[in-house]
């Protein structure tokens, strides 16, 4: 399976495999891992992130599987939650490639290929100096309420992010858009699972981890309550009735989560 916007053909050497022209196209590294690199690349003069996964051997695939994980082994992953995501009107990176080749799990090569987006802030800078100097309480709201939308849409289709911190929501900065216009987008989307409905355990890992990466941010109790409100689309007093059990599971994983990440 291969694809390449059309306009980015005048970039390569049509004459060579354009497939491996992409798994070799070098650039600004911003993640190397075992079998996966995430670089920016400039390609006609506009900026790109490719990730290229070049397999991940039969050990970690087998690690995962012991540990009750699906392993990551080609970026036809995100491929798929971008594309399922775009299809529920959520903010995600426009792909302007994408090729997989190789039938063997442990040595599939592939690449994802996604336009640069910019001018864009994570929740996590955007929210560093609350503490100090605290956001209006209308700036506040509309994040909230975004990043429940989001929570909840992943959540009500079947979609768990594996990986769901604020980092990795990125609000809109065009000059003159007021906050209540600015786009929030969801990225780093290679480890998202899609089922039909997803397991308790894996809800509680994507709130959780909302949860525990907005802890430096200075919300309140209030602020908290709403953002669960807002995600569950119910009457506070029936979220507390009926589903405590589950909310304390999230700040519990959440507050163990902070503590491990202080040591």
């Amino acid at each position: 399976m291969f694809y390449l916007d059309e306009q980015l053909h005048t970039c390569f050497n049509l004459r060579q495999p354009l497939f491996d022209q992409l798994m070799n196209l070098k650039g600004e590294t911003f993640r190397s891992l075992e079998g996966r690199t995430t670089q920016r690349v400039k390609l006609n003069g506009k900026n790109y992130f490719i990730k290229q996964h070049r397999g991940v051997g039969f050990r970690e695939i087998i690690k995962n599987l012991l540990q009750l994980r699906l392993p990551v082994i080609s970026a036809k992953n995100e491929l798929l939650a971008i594309k399922k995501l775009h299809q529920l009107g959520i903010h995600v990176p426009a792909v302007a490639g994408f090729g997989e080749r190789g039938k063997n799990p442990a040595s599939r090569e592939s690449f994802i290929l996604m336009e640069e987006l910019a001018p864009v802030t994570s929740l996590e800078m955007l929210c560093a100096n609350w503490k100090k100097s605290p956001p209006s309480f209308a700036y506040k709201h509309y994040l909230l309420q975004q990043a429940a939308h989001i929570a909840r849409t992943l959540h009500e289709n079947g979609i768990n992010h594996r990986d769901f911190y604020i980092c990795h929501l990125l609000l809109e900065q065009l000059p003159g858009v007021d906050v209540e216009h600015a786009k929030l987008f969801l990225i780093d989307l290679h480890r998202a699972q899609i089922r039909a409905q997803i397991p308790l355990r894996w809800r509680i890992k994507d709130l959780a981890g909302l949860y525990f990466s907005s802890l430096d941010a200075g919300l309140t109790l209030r602020d908290l309550l709403r953002f669960m409100k807002y995600y569950r689309k119910m009457p506070l007093r029936d979220i507390l009735r009926s589903e405590h059990q589950l909310w304390k599971k999230v700040k519990n994983r959440g507050d163990d989560l902070y503590r491990d990440h202080a040591k």
